[in-house]
């Protein structure tokens, strides 16, 4: 919240920021248009947990083709709200998703048994599929980050967690522990056909007529975004994970980065991501000039 990301202290009143706000190493994050490689990468890596991958596709459109965009659509208006929102904004959508997530079940095609959809392991592994992501675009990308910043961004992102019915005390806090996780799960997942499917369609997706750029430029596009998840994860997707495909997605991310910054402001970013940098500027010149005063 506002108070707790650094006002300075002759401040008495608290504007609401929503989950982050001024001083927040997510709002300095989340705007940057590279990170869209990001919120690609996320899907993939989060269908390779099985039971997160079943749920998903057997309570959503999201493997039908005429609805997977406008799905695709409602998840980015909630990661949009979830981000620059205010509380009550951000209080309104995630209750809506919990309400949502609490009545579906899905199958395991294992087992046959039944599960429910928001089982905390199935919504860890979504949260910190997004997180891990963002984050490691952004770094990749050359957004200036320290690794102080990164272990913030992970900490910060635990409110994001409990917007969608997660203990944040259960939420790794630091990119270490993050680190940890992953470990721990790679014993325990793997690409099924229904992650597969995705992978396939995302070179050759079913996109509206007014957008049909996109589809040209799938296959490009698809490609960086399989270079960027970890080795394991596309070997377990049936793709080499060779050092060189690495480098070759951090050299495209860097470029992608720095020609998008030779673009105005005015135009690089949403108007969610604007007006946050413009009160970043403005939280921190406050905070230059109470300590100046100090």
């Amino acid at each position: 919240m506002h108070d707790e990301l650094g006002s300075p202290p002759h401040r008495q009143e608290r504007t609401d920021h929503g989950l982050f706000g001024p001083g927040s190493v997510t709002w300095r994050v989340m705007g940057e248009p590279v990170l869209i490689v990001g919120g690609i990468r996320a899907l993939l890596l989060q269908g390779l947990h099985p039971r997160s991958m079943w749920g998903t596709a057997q309570n959503s459109e999201l493997m039908d083709p005429s609805a997977a965009w406008a799905r695709l659509g409602r998840t980015v208006e909630f990661v949009r709200v979830r981000t620059y929102g205010t509380e009550e904004e951000v209080e309104r959508v995630g209750r809506r998703v919990r309400k949502l997530h609490s009545k579906l079940t899905g199958l395991d095609m294992r087992t046959g048994e039944t599960f429910p959809v928001d089982d905390p392991e199935n919504l860890l592994w979504v949260h910190l599929g997004e997180v891990d992501s963002y984050l490691d675009v952004a770094r990749r990308a050359g957004v200036p980050l320290t690794a102080a910043d990164a272990d913030a961004f992970v900490d910060e992102q635990r409110r994001a967690a409990a917007v969608v019915g997660l203990d944040p005390a259960d939420v790794p806090a630091s990119v270490a522990e993050m680190e940890e996780y992953y470990a721990e799960m790679r014993r325990r997942i793997w690409a099924c056909r229904e992650a597969r499917e995705g992978l396939r369609r995302m070179f050759n997706p079913a996109v509206p007529r007014h957008l049909l750029p996109l589809k040209l430029a799938a296959p490009a596009l698809g490609t960086l975004v399989v270079a960027t998840l970890p080795r394991w994860a596309r070997r377990m997707y049936g793709l080499p994970g060779l050092p060189t495909s690495d480098l070759a997605a951090t050299l495209t991310l860097k470029g992608l980065y720095r020609t998008s910054h030779v673009v105005p402001e005015r135009f690089r970013y949403s108007p969610d991501a604007k007006r946050a940098r413009e009160l970043t500027r403005l939280h921190e010149a406050e905070l230059a000039t109470w300590s100046i005063a100090s």
